[in-house]
């Protein structure tokens, strides 16, 4: 049964109005506004949502603010994630511009509004990355942290940016023989990073992060125990692949190469200046290799098997190429 009752000040005056709630089978519900109309009207479909059993607390998401549950989330399950460090960059884009809502009051609509407000700033994968931790946030707190939202959860209904056509930049002309030279130029672990990248098809960040006892020489393979999409897989070597490792000095700590990632970052860009190239990043080189995996005759499976691409999905925009091999094998 609903109370509804006035709160005055020490002059008698009244400040608002509180509606209490008591029934069976429920935790008490207890809230102040302006008007007894609205008093009344709240313990009404309050009252009305507990008779047909349809009735959510939202108690918790009302107490609770975006910044909060993004400070709780930051503290409790990004340190646990691979890649957590890049999330946090995220995290305070998200409080600066939806923080000082409450989560009962987050809609569907301000975060549309945040959405479009940051495509003018950032690019649509960005924002797209923004919007994915916020929703997988947003689900922690109603799964496991006992915050029900009132309305479920908004981000489901916010259509996400379009992402722009995967890039498809390859090595044209003489490009490789210039970059290679370069390479070289800048300092040889430079070239030897660069054709290992083009022979393998793997990560910057795997490339970089390799240590002589991922490397099982007998095999002829690298085992990558953490990949960017959290599974393992082991990347064959082709015989090049293998020379360039043979020919490298083992450091006593284990590391295949000296660069840093900083470091390596900063020569490939005098060496592409140097080489006279633009708008090729190092990423494209994985590109690159995929694209030759597939002109010599592997198919989807076994070339997702080397490149760590999670889904089939993600290799499509390279079935051209098997199409043209096809189309000469038809004469």
């Amino acid at each position: 049964m609903a109370t509804i009752r006035s709160r005055e000040d020490r002059d008698g005056i009244t400040i608002g109005w509180q509606a209490q709630i008591k029934r069976k089978g429920f935790p008490l519900q207890v809230k102040t506004f302006r008007t007894k109309a609205e008093a009344t009207q709240w313990a009404t479909v309050t009252e009305s949502e507990m008779i047909r059993g349809v009735f959510v607390s939202r108690s918790e998401s009302e107490r609770t603010t975006v910044n909060e549950l993004m400070d709780r989330y930051a503290r409790e399950v990004l340190p646990t994630q691979k890649g957590g460090r890049r999330e946090v960059s995220r995290v305070k884009h998200l409080k600066e511009g939806l923080g000082k809502y409450s989560l009962a009051a987050l809609t569907s609509s301000l975060i549309a509004d945040y959405r479009d407000v940051r495509l003018q700033k950032v690019g649509p994968q960005s924002v797209k990355h923004e919007l994915g931790i916020l929703q997988r946030a947003l689900k922690k707190g109603t799964h496991e942290w006992g915050i029900a939202l009132p309305n479920g959860i908004p981000t489901f209904l916010v259509k996400k940016p379009n992402l722009p056509k995967g890039r498809e930049r390859r090595l044209v002309d003489d490009e490789e023989t210039r970059l290679l030279a370069a390479c070289q130029s800048v300092n040889p672990e430079l070239a030897a990073i660069t054709r290992f990248a083009i022979e393998t098809a793997m990560r910057q960040g795997e490339i970089m992060g390799m240590t002589w006892d991922m490397v099982d020489q007998k095999r002829g393979v690298v085992h990558l125990s953490e990949t960017k999409n959290g599974s393992s897989r082991d990347v064959p070597l082709s015989s090049t692949a293998g020379q360039i490792l043979g020919s490298l000095l083992h450091r006593s700590d284990g590391k295949v190469w000296n660069y840093t990632q900083d470091g390596m970052r900063a020569s490939w860009r005098r060496a592409l200046a140097q080489a006279t190239i633009s708008g090729l990043t190092f990423h494209d080189l994985r590109h690159e290799a995929t694209s030759r995996l597939f002109e010599k005759g592997f198919n989807t499976v076994e070339v997702s098997a080397i490149t760590g691409h999670k889904t089939l999905q993600m290799l499509k925009r390279y079935t051209h190429l098997k199409a043209e091999d096809l189309a000469k094998r038809m004469d």
